[in-house]
């Protein structure tokens, strides 16, 4: 059964809403971060980047940048740009991008439901990502940015999703990116709280970190019950898009034309038509202009688990591993990840800039793989989904230092 539940969102005011929202923070580096900010006092990006606030050069864990993010948002909460609600509310995020919409409920999640794998998940975590989000949640008592969860729809949520479209938007502008956000109050948050405890499962789609996060601070912070639920944004996974997870390897361990002959004694080996490969068991693959784009078609696993048959997994047991040796992908650090959003332009970028040998386009994974592996049990490669679109930062904020 998944809690879900309505809460006191501290909000931009919607004079101030399209300047105050962000991109998360973790798709842009420190000085993208500056850049978007520069001259937007009303920037999330100072909260979930504060170290752009302090000098050029500061560590991004230093005490000093936890500090400076919790300043932020209680400067951002008391000025006139934030509005508190006064009563509890559950709201509908909707956002369109290359005229695909994705709809979801935005409210609270347990922290409990998080342990005891009511939500599940389909990443390992990394512990120093880990520890950052844990001090960057204490030290603000606030969840500033929502992970994004999705579950199997369901027609009584939906329902409900529909009746708050039907009202007036509390938000509704396009972003830089082209991307359509707009947000609504659920009118009636006690039938999707009821809806969501017939759920069986929610499922981590994008925020890893932030969950465990999230959890960790709940234990620390047992004395503050609302520390307990975290802000998340649930869309059946219906509505989801992934985008492929692509990769590029740094060095190979031979010349181009010798690791093309080993690989061609692997696998089967074609000229790709195209470099975004068009089916589930192939992968494109290029090593520079010399060579062009061919395709690799995948063997079947000789492996047991779910998670063994995803096509990233796959790759890594007839290629990266016994070819290049890369057995861990999570901490090797000749193999780096490139987001489908990205395109394969900057794949062929990367090899002929010399930046990479090799650079893999896969097929994207499905959602229902996501859920599949999930339910195993089980845990995905490393970078195994690219979600699009990104959530904003900064809409709807949940506090707990009252």
């Amino acid at each position: 059964m998944a809690s879900v539940r309505p809460f006191r969102a501290l909000r931009p005011a919607p004079a101030f809403a399209e300047r105050a929202a962000s991109v998360p923070y973790d798709v842009v580096s420190v000085e993208e971060a500056r850049t978007l900010a520069a001259g937007n006092e009303h920037s999330f990006l100072h909260v979930v980047r504060p170290e752009i606030d302090l000098p050029k050069g500061t560590d991004e864990h230093a005490d000093e940048v936890y500090a400076q993010g919790a300043k932020a948002l209680r400067e951002l909460a008391a000025s006139e740009a934030f509005v508190r609600d006064d009563e509890p509310r559950l709201f509908v995020y909707r956002l369109i991008m290359n005229g695909r919409a994705q709809t979801g409920i935005v409210g609270l999640v347990s922290a409990a439901d998080y342990e005891d794998d009511v939500i599940l998940k389909h990443e390992e975590t990394r512990p120093d990502k880990e520890d950052d989000r844990t001090r960057h949640l204490i030290a603000q008592r606030a969840h500033a940015e929502p992970v994004m969860l999705t579950y199997r729809g369901r027609d009584d949520i939906d329902a409900a999703v529909a009746d708050a479209m039907e009202t007036e938007p509390l938000y509704d502008f396009r972003a830089k990116d082209y991307v359509q956000h707009t947000v609504w109050a659920v009118p009636d948050p006690a039938a999707v709280v009821e809806a969501f405890a017939d759920v069986d499962a929610l499922y981590v789609a994008d925020g890893h970190h932030r969950s465990a996060a999230a959890a960790r601070a709940a234990r620390e912070l047992s004395d503050v019950p609302e520390a307990g639920h975290f802000l998340a944004v649930l869309f059946p996974y219906e509505d989801m898009e992934i985008l492929p997870y692509n990769r590029v390897v740094k060095h190979l361990p031979v010349g181009k034309g010798k690791f093309l002959d080993q690989l061609r004694r692997r696998v089967e080996v074609e000229e790709a038509l195209f470099p975004d490969p068009e089916d589930y068991g192939l992968v494109a693959f290029y090593l520079g202009m010399d060579y062009g784009w061919n395709t690799l078609v995948l063997p079947e696993t000789e492996r047991d688990g779910v998670a063994d048959t995803l096509d990233v997994a796959r790759l890594g047991e007839f290629v990266l591993e016994p070819l290049l040796g890369i057995t861990d992908p999570r901490t090797n650090e000749n193999v780096a990840f490139v987001g489908g959003i990205r395109g394969t332009e900057e794949l062929e970028r990367l090899v002929d800039a010399g930046e990479a040998d090799i650079a893999f386009s896969m097929y994207p994974t499905a959602p229902e793989e996501l859920l599949d592996v999930s339910d195993a049990g089980e845990l995905m490669p490393p970078k195994s989904t690219w979600f699009e679109p990104k959530l904003r930062s900064g809409l709807l904020v949940h506090t707990f230092w009252d």
